[in-house]
């Protein structure tokens, strides 16, 4: 443990951690007493965290979660030092530790393709965490775990650390956007109140109306095929794009083989 005092200093290396991401490595001691009695770091996390699930992320404040507690919002100051040092901590609380996704064995790909699986679930469990603005690397011990998986699961390709890590922040990315644009998507059509065959049939009619096809000849021809008349199985664009990006990086991991 740590000695308690100032965040991260440059004895442990230059990191700078806040103290409450100190407690979360367990390199100090969380406050056993504060203001109020019973006030902990893991309360705090935990109100926020159901907040942000039942409203939204834009709902989550110091103010309101220390309403929540039953607290005062000074009191919170005591544990977390700013609203992003909270937020990161809603965000190792709500990740959790990756599953156990594949055996010592697995084929990269294989293992590969249960990871992104697996941290797309995450995100669909709690949307909310989509609207966190991404302020660096992992810096908790959930978040670098599953850094750690990813990176475990390419060791056979034979890529090298950097190749590795482009890989997983890619593949990282790719799945927070597929998530981010099917929750706004659900957003819009159940504020439409339209089932979502009636909004894809309504935008293409629209498109058709607007889009000339002597200015948009491949769009129309896209309208034409039929291909926008019915709507896709939920998962089918992330299989789709999923597979594309394993591709690619099969392609690369055969092109460092010769």
């Amino acid at each position: 443990m740590a000695d308690g005092g100032g965040g991260g200093g440059q004895g442990d290396g230059g990191s700078f951690l806040p103290p409450s991401i100190e407690a979360a490595w367990g390199l100090r001691e969380r406050p056993s007493k504060g203001p109020k009695p019973g006030l902990t770091l893991d309360r705090i996390v935990d109100a926020a965290v159901a907040l942000a699930s039942a409203e939204g992320l834009g709902a989550v404040s110091m103010g309101r979660v220390a309403k929540e507690l039953g607290a005062s919002t000074m009191s919170l100051y005591r544990y977390v030092s700013a609203k992003s040092e909270l937020y990161v901590l809603m965000q190792e609380a709500a990740t959790g530790a990756p599953p156990e996704l594949f055996p010592p064995g697995t084929g990269w790909r294989e293992a590969v393709e249960a990871w992104a699986w697996a941290l797309r679930e995450v995100y669909h469990r709690n949307l909310w965490m989509l609207r966190v603005p991404v302020s660096g690397p992992p810096a908790t011990p959930n978040l670098v775990a599953w850094w750690e998986k990813a990176l475990v699961a390419l060791e056979p390709t034979g890529l090298d650390a950097g190749a590795k890590i482009s890989v997983t922040m890619l593949l990282g990315g790719f799945v927070r956007n597929d998530a981010l644009v099917m929750a706004d998507l659900d957003t819009v059509i159940a504020s439409g109140g339209a089932d979502p065959e009636e909004v894809l049939a309504r935008y293409g009619r629209t498109l058709r109306r607007l889009a000339d096809p002597e200015r948009y000849p491949e769009v129309a021809r896209m309208l034409d095929s039929g291909v926008m008349d019915s709507v896709d199985e939920p998962t089918a664009e992330f299989r789709f794009g999923l597979a594309r990006i394993l591709d690619g990086v099969a392609a690369l991991v055969e092109g460092r083989a010769v």
